[in-house]
């Protein structure tokens, strides 16, 4: 994966980097092929490119939830790492991603191998992201604005699929549309404090289940936002 990134990236906010992804491997991600895109991503161009205003070097690479627009946010780096280690992404799996937000989950997918396919709901978000990605290299994933409720059936079925949002319950849509032997993995609840599930489909209608601990989402919304 190229980036069009400038040669002061790399000298003020490798280092950052790789001080980050030291703090994930304490927190427990084992993963070296996650590690190697936590550490590769130029987080704080999402979040420059999602405000309109350059991060705060201590806070760009720091391993914490940041605002971005619309009342969403660019997930917390553990969240992102911890969720894609779970999916155990294979390269050349087809991930639906739900909610794209600013593309920084994205980005990780797409440095996993996966073919991504995002959808998120508000507008603003998708405008600014579907330009955001190519100009930093990641032109592969499909974005598409709409529900995620209701996930792509004109692209299932998937591989993996992910949930960014916090949902009150798991969307039927998106379990027809996982593959048998798919993963999907979705933080649950409508409190400050949601759970984060993981699934197997063993068989067309069967789901094997684990809970994976707690974890702070902002809600998962139905139907589009804005124009």
């Amino acid at each position: 994966m190229l980036h069009n990134v400038s040669k002061e990236d790399e000298y003020l906010f490798h280092g950052k980097r790789k001080r980050l992804v030291e703090q994930l491997k304490l927190k427990g991600i084992k993963s070296d092929k996650v590690l190697a895109a936590i550490e590769k991503i130029p987080r704080h161009l999402f979040f420059d490119a999602s405000t309109g205003r350059p991060a705060l070097l201590d806070h760009a690479y720091s391993d914490k939830a940041l605002p971005i627009g619309a009342g969403q946010t660019i997930s917390q780096p553990y969240t992102v790492a911890f969720q894609t280690e779970q999916l155990s992404i294979i390269p050349g799996e087809k991930v639906l991603e739900i909610g794209t937000g600013c593309g920084y989950q994205t980005a990780v997918l797409l440095e996993m191998g996966a073919k991504v396919y995002s959808i998120e709901r508000q507008r603003e978000l998708f405008d600014l992201t579907k330009l955001f990605l190519p100009s930093i290299g990641y032109r592969s994933a499909k974005l598409i604005y709409g529900d995620g409720y209701k996930g792509l059936p004109q692209f299932a079925p998937f591989d993996k699929i992910i949930v960014t949002a916090a949902a009150p319950y798991i969307p039927n849509d998106l379990l027809v549309q996982l593959k048998v032997g798919g993963n999907i993995i979705i933080p649950l609840g409508e409190g400050e404090v949601q759970e984060m599930v993981w699934l197997k489909k063993s068989s067309a209608s069967t789901f094997d289940r684990k809970v994976l601990g707690n974890f702070k989402f902002v809600p998962l919304l139905q139907h589009k936002a804005g124009k």
